[in-house]
């Protein structure tokens, strides 16, 4: 099947992940996406799991594009850029502020080579920010300590914890796809192009879901709760006979099948607990009844009884389980690539199943400058004398 995107072409400057997140979505959506990388490569490329000195870091997230080396530093190399730009309907990186500018390539200077194209920038203040912010170094851990988000997560009364994935990376490479598949569908209406600034702490801002409107609408600071919900009660993880097992109970429907399944319908209609902004009100009392029955089982045991039931549960997998999980290879969001200089590996497969046009992993992530001489002779017309001039003197890889 050919995918949504086909005949979209993507100039990739991005590097490490909040920008290659996004084009590996226009990649797997079908777009010719070009990876633009520096004579070192991407930093990611230093970045571990290795395997014959290859990163599993940046073969995770760099599937299905081209990899082009060239240095922007030289005229020639700059020059290469241009002629790319004139053919690519989107242009995507994730430098500081300023820095696209010291090289020539703003997004009023981009409009100039080509009128309709759609520049998307990454960083983790936004271009479009306080004079103060608008330099300002960010990485993933930066906005989530900046965003609020760290200080919502992590065990009740403890310290702040980091999110287990870099959310804030991944969030923003995400908006960045949704604004170029909008920008898209703008230039498609009216010829026009524009710039896109996305900005991590705007990503995890609106990502905080209900505990703006906690603070605004009660004056509560909200503080980590470890697996519960701030407002729905029973609603996180127990402590069972062997591990752990997630509970959660989103209605007072759902509140009585759960005290029937624990052999405690006594609490069904308690005064205390019968709907829940009374169980959210006396939480410290519901939940430890709770935590003493959810111990008298195991796991597997309480699972079978909430299938029982109909009941929403998990339990807590780890990542091993999570690879070999029937559901997840059922729905192939864990696929085997063959990675060049590596061999048969495992990474994550793409989340959008769509009945004509799905997403697929075709390629595997490409090696530094694979795809240069391939790029500049079919797409750029260069001559076999051009390239071996630009690769002598040093211009690409």
């Amino acid at each position: 099947m050919k995918g949504p995107l086909e005949g979209i072409r993507v100039t990739d400057l991005s590097h490490v992940l909040a920008g290659p997140a996004c084009t590996m979505i226009l990649a797997d959506l079908g777009a010719e996406v070009i990876k633009v990388e520096p004579p070192d490569g991407d930093d990611a490329r230093q970045f571990g799991p290795f395997k014959n000195d290859q990163s599993g870091y940046f073969i995770s997230i760099n599937r299905n594009k081209k990899s082009v080396c060239v240095n922007l530093k030289t005229e020639e190399g700059k020059r290469i850029l241009r002629d790319l730009i004139k053919i690519s309907d989107v242009v995507v990186e994730n430098f500081r502020p300023g820095t696209m500018k010291k090289l020539g390539f703003s997004y009023e200077e981009m409009k100039k080579i080509n009128p309709g194209i759609i520049y998307c920038s990454i960083c983790g203040f936004g271009h479009d920010t306080l004079p103060e912010y608008s330099s300002k170094p960010a990485y993933d851990m930066v906005v989530q300590g900046y965003s609020g988000l760290m200080s919502i997560t992590g065990p009740e009364g403890g310290p702040p914890v980091r999110v287990g994935t870099s959310i804030g990376d991944l969030v923003a490479g995400h908006h960045a796809a949704i604004g170029i598949l909008s920008a898209l569908i703008h230039r498609e209406k009216t010829g026009e192009g524009q710039h896109i600034d996305i900005s991590m702490l705007d990503g995890l801002v609106y990502f905080l879901e209900n505990a703006i409107v906690r603070y605004t609408m009660t004056g509560e600071i909200p503080g980590p709760l470890g697996t519960a919900h701030p407002t729905i009660t029973p609603f996180q993880a127990f402590k069972t006979k062997d591990h752990y097992i997630i509970t959660p109970i989103g209605n007072d429907k759902l509140w009585a099948l759960f005290c029937e399944a624990i052999g405690r319908v006594d609490l069904i209609d308690h005064p205390k607990f019968k709907t829940n902004p009374l169980r959210n009100e006396n939480k410290k009392e519901l939940i430890p009844i709770l935590e003493e029955i959810m111990l008298t089982k195991t796991t597997q045991e309480w699972m079978e009884i909430f299938d029982k039931y109909n009941l929403p549960y998990s339990p807590i997998n780890t990542v091993d389980k999570v690879v070999n999980d029937p559901v997840v290879n059922y729905r192939k969001m864990v696929v085997e690539i063959d990675q060049p200089l590596v061999g048969k590996v495992k990474i994550t497969g793409t989340p959008f199943h769509m009945s004509k046009t799905p997403g697929e992993v075709r390629t595997p992530a490409p090696l530094l400058g694979e795809h240069t001489d391939e790029v500049l002779k079919n797409l750029l017309n260069y001559t076999e004398e051009e390239i071996k001039t630009l690769r002598e003197k040093s211009v690409i890889n």
